[in-house]
């Protein structure tokens, strides 16, 4: 087994669920240290982070991952003890094969290798690494980015590990990620008997009629990277059980997945216009859980796209699809950040998985970057 199969296979047996940390990043740290690596561990809560940085020159190019797994689900389903990494027919079993340790053991070799090969480089190198992006996501990467910020500590290039390829590893890389803002209106009426519509006000009813416009109106176009804004209701929660009862509200959950075409400003003036259109009585409380970002085609993407050509020998695809990462932190401080990583078929599910070729082909990917970045 190679150096970076070796390394995730390390990383798997450590029984990392979110937020547990369990020694995932004194390993790393251990390889990183004789690579003339300054360590800081940042302790936030239960959550362990690190940041360690050769050089002090620019330009900085920063991996950023995350140590810690979701559950396992049933133990008894996986075909192989999800935290004994386990390789079958070339590819590597365990939870946070795939999401992410193998990309955090690619960030290692790949960074071993190049300073061996390259140690009087230009510029500098660093990791960010968290035990908390699988859940809450409060004490982890947004900390270390805000002590960055205090201390003026500035990014140039940021490679997130998170698995972005689609059916082969290097098909394609995000390059941003939608913006996330969450809403929950309540809707206010009169709660009476059912069989007296003159004595109420039924909140659904009059409701139905903003909701309908809402989910036809156009926020935006979307733009070259990002398809439209979308609004979506999750839940509608009404009533007291009873048959005969008008409830007195009825709160609605929505949430946008924005581009940057859109402003959280601009998306809550336009809702509250159509709930105020409509004369409803109501209240609204909001939370954004994510501003979009966008890295258009520059030094990294050219980078990453042509290493991905010279080692996998395919032309990879730009993409913003997808949930939040923790790129949305990262890119306060970073003008251009990618996340690039291997298959994502199995995250999250049991079995989990990662091809032991393409895991060496990742760490090829990551070194030839650093090579066309710093050397």
């Amino acid at each position: 087994m190679s150096a970076t199969v070796e390394l995730t296979k390390q990383l798997i047996s450590r029984k990392s669920l979110t937020p547990l940390d369990e020694g995932c990043l004194d390993l790393l740290g251990d390889r990183l240290s004789p690579l003339s690596f300054k360590l800081e561990k940042m302790r936030c809560g239960e959550v362990d982070n690190l940041f360690a940085r050769r050089g002090t020159a620019s330009p900085i190019i920063c991996f950023a991952g995350h140590t810690d797994v979701v559950p396992t689900g049933p133990v008894d389903k996986w075909h192989s003890d999800p935290f004994t990494p386990t390789v079958r027919d070339g590819m590597l079993y365990g939870r946070g094969a795939a999401d992410m340790k193998g990309s955090i053991a690619a960030f290692v070799t790949a960074t071993e290798r190049f300073v061996a090969a390259h140690p009087q480089h230009r510029g500098s190198i660093a990791l960010l690494l968290t035990s908390d992006e699988e859940g809450v996501a409060i004490d982890g990467t947004v900390r270390v980015v805000e002590a960055l910020h205090a201390r003026n500590e500035k990014l140039d290039y940021c490679i997130v590990g998170e698995p972005t390829a689609v059916s082969k590893m290097g098909d394609t890389i995000k390059n941003g990620r939608r913006g996330s803002l969450s809403g929950t209106l309540t809707v206010k009426g009169v709660q009476g008997h059912i069989a007296y519509p003159h004595l109420v006000k039924n909140p659904i009813h009059l409701a139905s009629p903003a909701i309908a416009e809402l989910a036809i109106t156009e926020w935006d176009k979307g733009n070259e990277y990002f398809p439209p804004t979308s609004w979506q209701i999750s839940n509608i929660i009404g009533g007291t059980g009873a048959t005969n009862v008008v409830p007195g509200t009825v709160e609605i959950l929505f949430n946008f997945r924005h581009s940057t075409a859109s402003t959280t400003d601009s998306l809550k003036e336009k809702v509250h216009a159509i709930l105020d259109k409509h004369g409803l009585e109501y209240d609204l409380k909001w939370e954004m859980s994510g501003k979009p970002y966008l890295t258009p085609r520059g030094d990294l993407v050219d980078a990453v796209s042509n290493a991905i050509r010279e080692i996998v020998g395919i032309e990879t695809d730009l993409s913003t699809s997808g949930g939040t990462s923790d790129g949305r932190f990262i890119a306060d401080i970073c003008p251009q950040v990618l996340e690039v990583g291997p298959i994502n078929a199995t995250i999250h599910k049991l079995n989990e998985c990662v091809s032991v070729k393409e895991l060496d082909e990742l760490s090829e990917v990551y070194y030839l970057t650093l090579v066309k970045l710093l050397a």
